[in-house]
């Protein structure tokens, strides 16, 4: 069973966003078949687990029926998403909001940032425009001041510090900055001169933090052959998210009011600052206590200190429970163990040596100006704390440990530019991890059905192909960081519309298996499932028909064909995702991050390379049909699970038409001249 995700922003195509609503009538229809699905799919896949698993062939049948449970779950998340279709019509925006329009650029072209800028100042609502410069460079600059333009680059604070991309040009910016409320817009994305009358409306909620627009592209054709263009994610599925208050901020487009960002920018810092001193609080408790066990009992003296700063950690506690300032508490604790540890110099010199020199074996480094050998315990990682914790302790190292570790815990975020970080860092992309923090924090968002912007999307594949890449390595980033099953504040239909974006794009591997079901079926006669029977038709045709269904009424009349096609034809990238999203966040390896180009990055060119694995699955496909076809011939395989495995690889080689077409793109401006050379040459003919 082949189905493809709906739920993958990045994985969709078609026109622009439609401004209709659905009425009363198409919403009954909607979840009627919505109910169908879930009762088809359920009926197929339990029948699946219960009654036609070949277990002769466990090793592929297995992961076949574990990809069908896939597929489902998808299909379920999307009807649930849709349930709720919310329309929102623009309400009367209000006067005397202070707004600041922030254009975020890096190494974009200048005329490219020029464009968007004067559109952006032309806004008609009051505002002040800002170009928001990651690349500091002196052109921008010039441009900017001879247009009467805002322009602003990192600070200074920014240096040899994490920068953080986009995420971090912004938070520079909002403490430079005043406006009440925020329009983002990325380099190319020219916004229309009412955008901001169009959406402040909405912020008479005294709760609403956000309104989120459709992103559509102006440089696209009509086949769409990237896959671009997104109507059924902005549209029937961010209508879906609005309905359970949970539509998402897309990076760009998007109104936000400052005084969300800078509340959910103040709540993160205080409570990572708590989990970061509770983490040196448990580690220092540990240190202790293995001090203590280790002890001489002739030794009381050094007993009596250990006790002493034992019970100053839990003289912490009460008083960080009982409110009491992180600072304060901290600083007052250093004291006092300081006082503890100069008492004790002098009676265990020898032993501190000894043991300050293990923790520089750690790799960890001396604090700048500090004393020689002094190990800064805010640049060790988890690992080291808990080798720290495990190791044998002399009494002397083992409190001066402790001082250092609660000293590590530093209010003034030291390993950072800016202590307070509004918009979320944890990834590479910076919208969906602080839009969900936003409503864990109670505010809600909104999403306004209207076109007020015209972006460029990638002229190549290669650009494309980045692109995706990102989106979904910082979605899975995310994911892996902040699942949202463990936030607090989120609805529980919060935490399924989120959860229903991260789940979209582990289709990647069972991709991978829909294309080898078939293959070895076709080349080995292995069957994953016990029969190809008349109930195995019963069961799965009506679930895929209505499933297809459930797309067109929802879609209402947008294409989403292309969508679904890169859904299965994007699998390494999906793949790659998860695997380099798991190595940054788990094993510490670097993510690389690129920007997105924002013109035609090759011209005559066919990168073939960029697709080998999915060449490779084509190539793998024709030749099982190949292969099957000799098979059945010679009578060495059923005729009718042979027909039916090819009538499932030339769909696959249908979805997978689309890589051809993508290579074969040249650029807007070349299709748009092969149209009109075709168009010259049929009137030359006529």
């Amino acid at each position: 069973m082949t189905t493809l995700s709906p739920n993958d922003p990045s994985a969709d195509s078609g026109g622009a966003p439609q401004r209709e609503a659905s009425s009363g009538g198409r919403t009954l229809l909607i979840r009627a078949i919505v109910l169908v699905t879930a009762v088809l799919g359920l009926n197929y896949v339990v029948w699946r687990w219960l009654y036609s698993i070949n277990w002769d062939a466990w090793w592929i049948a297995i992961p076949l029926v574990l990809a069908e449970t896939y597929s489902l779950v998808d299909s379920l998340l999307f009807g649930f998403t849709v349930w709720k279709l919310k329309k929102r019509s623009a309400p009367e925006p209000p006067a005397g909001l202070t707004v600041d329009v922030f254009i975020t650029t890096y190494n974009e072209p200048l005329d490219l940032v020029l464009t968007t800028a004067r559109a952006a100042k032309d806004i008609r609502y009051p505002h002040r425009t800002w170009i928001l410069d990651d690349g500091n460079r002196a052109e921008v600059r010039a441009a900017a001041e001879a247009e009467g333009i805002g322009w602003i680059t990192r600070s200074a604070d920014w240096k040899d510090m994490p920068r953080h991309a986009k995420a971090g040009n912004l938070n520079n910016a909002l403490a430079s900055t005043d406006g009440e409320f925020l329009l983002i817009l990325d380099a190319d994305q020219i916004p229309d001169p009412l955008i901001l009358d169009r959406t402040l409306g909405y912020f008479t909620n005294d709760r609403m933090a956000l309104v989120q627009t459709p992103q559509v592209f102006i440089n696209v054709p009509e086949s769409d052959p990237l896959g671009s263009q997104a109507p059924l994610f902005y549209g029937p599925i961010q209508q879906g998210k609005d309905g359970w208050n949970a539509a998402f901020f897309c990076g760009s487009n998007a109104i936000i009011r400052r005084e969300a960002l800078m509340q959910l920018g103040v709540t993160r810092y205080v409570t990572e600052i708590e989990l970061s001193l509770n983490r040196a609080l448990k580690t220092a408790d540990r240190v202790i206590a293995k001090a203590k066990k280790g002890l001489d009992a002739d030794n009381p003296r050094m007993s009596d200190a250990l006790d002493l700063v034992a019970k100053d950690l839990r003289r912490v506690r009460r008083r960080l429970q009982k409110g009491d300032g992180i600072s304060e508490v901290t600083y007052e604790f250093q004291q006092r163990v300081e006082q503890v540890s100069r008492d004790l110099v002098s009676a265990d010199m020898a032993a501190l040596h000894e043991d300050l020199a293990s923790l520089e074996e750690l790799g960890i480094e001396g604090l700048e100006g500090g004393a020689p050998g002094t190990p800064d315990l805010a640049v060790v990682d988890a690992g080291a704390l808990d080798q720290l914790a495990q190791r044998s302790w002399s009494p002397l190292a083992a409190i001066d440990a402790v001082r250092l570790l609660i000293e590590s815990v530093n209010a003034d975020r030291g390993g950072e530019a800016q202590a307070v970080m509004p918009m979320a860092t944890i990834s590479v992309t910076e919208d969906m991890a602080t839009c969900m923090r936003l409503h864990g924090l109670g505010w809600e968002t909104a999403y306004h059905h209207e076109k007020l912007a015209d972006g460029l999307a990638p002229e190549d594949l290669n650009s494309m192909l980045t692109q995706r890449l990102r989106w979904a390595q910082g979605t899975i980033q995310v994911m892996f960081r902040e699942n949202p099953f463990a936030q607090k504040g989120l609805s529980i239909a919060q935490r399924l519309m989120y959860a229903a974006t991260m789940w979209s794009y582990l289709s990647g591997f069972a991709a991978v298996v829909y294309i080898a079901a078939p293959i070895i079926y076709l080349i080995f006669g292995i069957l994953p499932v016990s029969s190809i029977s008349t109930e195995f038709f019963l069961r799965l045709i009506p679930f895929l028909l209505v499933n297809q269904l459930l797309f067109a009424v929802v879609g209402k009349g947008v294409k989403t064909w292309r969508g679904q096609q890169y859904s299965l034809a994007l699998f390494p990238v999906w793949i790659r995702s998860i695997t380099s999203a798991f190595g940054n966040v788990y094993l510490g390896k670097s993510l690389d991050f690129a920007v997105t180009p924002k013109t035609l990055q090759q011209d005559n060119q066919l990168r073939w390379d960029l697709v080998k694995p999915q060449l490779w699955a084509m190539g793998l496909l024709v030749a099982a049909v190949v292969i099957g076809i000799i098979r059945m011939a010679v009578g060495q395989a059923d005729i009718l699970g042979t027909s039916v495995n090819i009538v499932w690889v030339l769909f696959d080689l249908v979805i997978f038409s689309v890589i051809i077409e993508a290579v074969r793109y040249r650029g807007y401006e070349h299709y748009q001249s092969d149209i009109a050379t075709a168009k010259a040459r049929q009137e030359a003919k006529g």
